[in-house]
């Protein structure tokens, strides 16, 4: 995480994967299959940029 990074709401995370549905986000979430989200005192989710992108780099195929 560097100083540029930024935290993003569930809403701007689904925004960034193209449209993916809440119920979808969570469904990864319960399988182990989401990015690292950071849980905030009030139990909201954020995910920092950094690890969002990194996550989708670890989601990459072999082509």
């Amino acid at each position: 995480m560097s100083r540029s990074d930024e935290l993003l709401t569930v809403p701007q995370v689904l925004a960034e994967l193209g449209g993916v549905s809440r119920r979808t986000f969570y469904r990864w979430r319960e399988l182990g299959r989401a990015p690292v989200c950071v849980q905030l005192p009030n139990l909201e989710l954020r995910v920092w940029r950094s690890d969002l992108i990194t996550w989708l780099d670890s989601r990459r195929e072999a082509g």
